[in-house]
C-alpha cells in the first residue's frame, strides 16, 4: 500500500474536539439553616458516576461524565449537585478498541475539568470545596460489562 492508500495511519488515535457543560445543576435546599447546622458535622456524600456515549457522525463521539452529588446530613439533604460533563472525541483506532477507549479513556480525559467544576459549585455556594478523588473508570467499566452480561443471561 502507499502512504496515499492508508491516510489514517497518519491521523491521531483519540483527539479531542470540544469539552462542555451540557447540564449543571446545585441547590442548598435548607440554606441558611443548614449552614448553622452543619457546624462541626460531616456530612455523607455519596457520589453517583456514570458514562453516555454517542455517536455524532463517522468515527466522532459525544462522550457524556454524569455525577451527581446528595451530600446527607442526618438524613436531610445538604446539598444537591448534578453536573453532565461532556466532551466530542474522534477515534481512529480499530473497531474492537472503540468501545473501551470511549468508557475509560475519555471520561478520564474529562474528569479532572468536571472535578474542577464540582469544587468551584461547592466553594461559591458557601461550602467547603468538595475535592473528588481519582475515579477507576476502568473498575467502573468492568462493573458496567458484568452488569450487562447478567441481564443478558436473566432475559
Amino acid at each position: 500500500m502507499t502512504d496515499a492508500q492508508t491516510p489514517s495511519e497518519d491521523l491521531p488515535q483519540l483527539q479531542v474536539n470540544m469539552q462542555y457543560i451540557k447540564d449543571l445543576s446545585f441547590e442548598i435546599p435548607g440554606a441558611p439553616q443548614t449552614f448553622i447546622e452543619m457546624q462541626g458535622k460531616n456530612p455523607e456524600i455519596p457520589i453517583h458516576v456514570d458514562v453516555n456515549v454517542a455517536n455524532v457522525g463517522g468515527n466522532a463521539y459525544e462522550v457524556v461524565l454524569h455525577l451527581k452529588i446528595e451530600a446527607l446530613l442526618e438524613g436531610k439533604a445538604l446539598f444537591i449537585l448534578e453536573l453532565a460533563y461532556a466532551g466530542v472525541f474522534t477515534l481512529n483506532l480499530p473497531e474492537e478498541q472503540i468501545h473501551p477507549v470511549l468508557l475509560i479513556e475519555c471520561p478520564r480525559l474529562l474528569f479532572p475539568f468536571a472535578r474542577n467544576i464540582v469544587a468551584d459549585m461547592t466553594r461559591d455556594g458557601g461550602l467547603p470545596p468538595l475535592l473528588l478523588q481519582p475515579l477507576d473508570f476502568v473498575q467502573l467499566y468492568r462493573a458496567r460489562a458484568e452488569e450487562m452480561n447478567a441481564q443478558q443471561g436473566q432475559a
